[in-house]
């Protein structure tokens, strides 16, 4: 490859100014990886690549012309964030926009450029810089001049780009006409997912804004038993009384552990509503401290799981709804896991509930 002297000097300065890249390169994700972490944005990739010389050269090579100095060239310097979902690409631009300065007239959205007849990969392209409000070194002055390209796209937009990629075409003007029709309705076809997947998040995201309002109500013989409203449920605590009368029993210290396996538990009881769980914790509370009176009479324990009250509730109620020690057996495998000892702890459970009259 054979340049001619402009841009043999402007690839000198890319050399020179390697180590700038570096720290520039460094800079910008640790930017990007903090404002991400401080708004609790989870996103599918955040990466940053400096262009190879090999690259540089052949991009020299066919465009030198218009590049005056290596400043002129936006791109030695890109980062990519990718997003799960399309409308999370304008949230993260927004804050983009006041971490970085934005070079607007070399900036780029090209969701706005697409014809309707034409194909292509949606993304929003920025020309930043860093502020010296934000990151500065005495060591490293021109940190702050040069200008990087940052690319905000969905998964399915970056799936688009990397098939594109693979193919070698640069354009979708490049793509022979025969192929053209297919690559346009599968183009077609992403951007329709990715609105869908945006579209179906926000009214789940609703949904449940709607379940923690109705158990927030308190009426909940009218909220239908599912995943989210007995998480919703279980945020109110309303077995902790009942595991504090358990703990002092032995004056043991209460510990956290997850109740959601239970979920699974009361469904295969029948409950249907979170009002059908509130109606049997209030039915089985005495029995189920009764038994663990029993449980732990004389051993000393002095931190109890805030699980024994829940899981005390369900025995109680496997138990007088008559499924006897298979129902045990069966609520320590959901609980648990399959194991050969829950046909053990099951038995001995069974035995205790005799003893203080709990079998139906």
């Amino acid at each position: 490859m054979k340049l001619d002297l402009h841009c043999e000097m402007i690839l000198d300065e890319y050399r020179a100014k390697l180590p700038v890249f570096e720290q520039l390169k460094t800079v910008v994700l640790s930017q990007l990886h903090r404002c991400l972490d401080e708004h609790n944005l989870l996103v599918s990739g955040l990466e940053a690549r400096i262009k190879t010389e090999t690259s540089l050269s052949g991009k020299l090579e066919l465009k030198g012309y218009k590049y005056h100095t290596l400043d002129d060239i936006t791109d030695i310097l890109g980062a990519r964030i990718i997003t799960f979902y399309s409308d999370e690409v304008d949230l993260i631009s927004a804050l983009v926009e006041k971490l970085f300065e934005i070079d607007w007239e070399n900036s780029v959205d090209k969701r706005k450029m697409l014809e309707a007849d034409r194909f292509g990969y949606l993304s929003l392209h920025y020309v930043c810089r860093v502020p010296e409000s934000l990151y500065k070194d005495p060591n490293m002055p021109e940190l702050n001049q040069i200008r990087f390209e940052l690319q905000m796209r969905s998964t399915l937009q970056h799936v688009w780009a990397n098939m594109y990629h693979d193919m070698g075409y640069k354009s979708e003007v490049e793509i022979p006409v025969e192929y053209q029709r297919n690559m346009s309705r599968l183009a077609g076809m992403l951007e329709l997912a990715d609105e869908q997947f945006s579209r179906i998040r926000r009214e789940i995201t609703d949904y449940r804004r709607n379940v923690q309002s109705l158990v927030a109500s308190g009426n909940f013989n009218e909220v239908p038993l599912n995943g989210d409203t007995f998480r919703s449920y279980l945020e109110l605590k309303p077995f902790h009384r009942l595991a504090q009368k358990i703990a002092s029993i032995n004056q043991a210290e209460l510990y956290e552990d997850s109740l959601m396996p239970y979920f699974k538990v009361f469904y295969l009881l029948g409950m249907k509503t979170i009002g059908d769980i509130q109606n049997l914790r209030n039915k089985y509370s005495e029995g189920a401290y009764q038994l663990a009176l029993l449980q732990l009479a004389g051993t000393g324990l002095d931190i109890v799981a805030c699980s024994v009250a829940i899981q005390n509730l369900c025995i109680v109620a496997i138990l007088k709804q008559g499924f006897g020690e298979a129902g045990l057996q069966r609520l320590f495998s959901l609980v648990y896991g399959e194991s050969d000892y829950n046909a053990q702890r099951a038995h001995r459970v069974f035995e205790q509930a005799q003893k203080i009259n709990l079998i139906q």
